[in-house]
């Protein structure tokens, strides 16, 4: 019965927005409710199935662009996922994408709810450097403004492989 709910929930979500890319459609008036979140490349990502793994996450959702962050919600005694995230895309316009076309997805029988963050802070990492749940997500990267060719992972991996040889002699 839970779950019977919880897909209610999500799917009154769903056809929330799907209400409103509707009407945004015959309007006409070039204006997109998604401007409203201009400043924000994360989306929320709730109706996962606790079984989905970080990467699985990533895989499904890199259809719409490059994500740089995840943090998958797990519960802090257990551990156990909690079936939603927060993802981040490189490009703020990949967020669009993704909630226009995975929101109300059927994913593993769970019907997924897709939409934007207005003011998603990522959480602080442990004094090990990883996320709150003990999982590391992807670090956001730096986009190279400069017309310098920069290393791929070979040279990177070779360069730290002799970095860690160098120490042993």
């Amino acid at each position: 019965q839970v779950l019977a709910r919880r897909e209610v929930v999500a799917m009154n979500k769903v056809v929330h927005v799907q209400k409103i890319n509707a009407a945004e459609a015959a309007s006409g008036s070039g204006r997109s409710w998604h401007d409203d979140y201009s400043h924000s490349a994360y989306i929320f990502v709730g109706g996962l199935d606790n079984r989905l793994t970080e990467g699985d996450v990533i895989a499904v959702f890199s259809q719409y662009g490059e994500p740089v962050d995840i943090n998958l919600a797990r519960d802090k005694d257990s551990g156990t996922r909690k079936g939603f995230c927060f993802i981040a895309y490189e490009d703020q316009r990949s967020t669009r994408l993704a909630i226009d076309n995975l929101n109300g997805v059927k994913l593993l029988g769970r019907t997924l709810s897709v939409d934007h963050c207005a003011d998603y802070k990522p959480p602080e990492s442990d004094s090990d450097g990883e996320g709150p749940s003990g999982v590391g997500g992807i670090a956001p990267v730096a986009v190279s403004t400069s017309d310098e060719e920069e290393p791929d992972s070979v040279d990177l991996y070779l360069d730290q492989s002799k970095k860690k040889k160098d120490k042993k002699d």
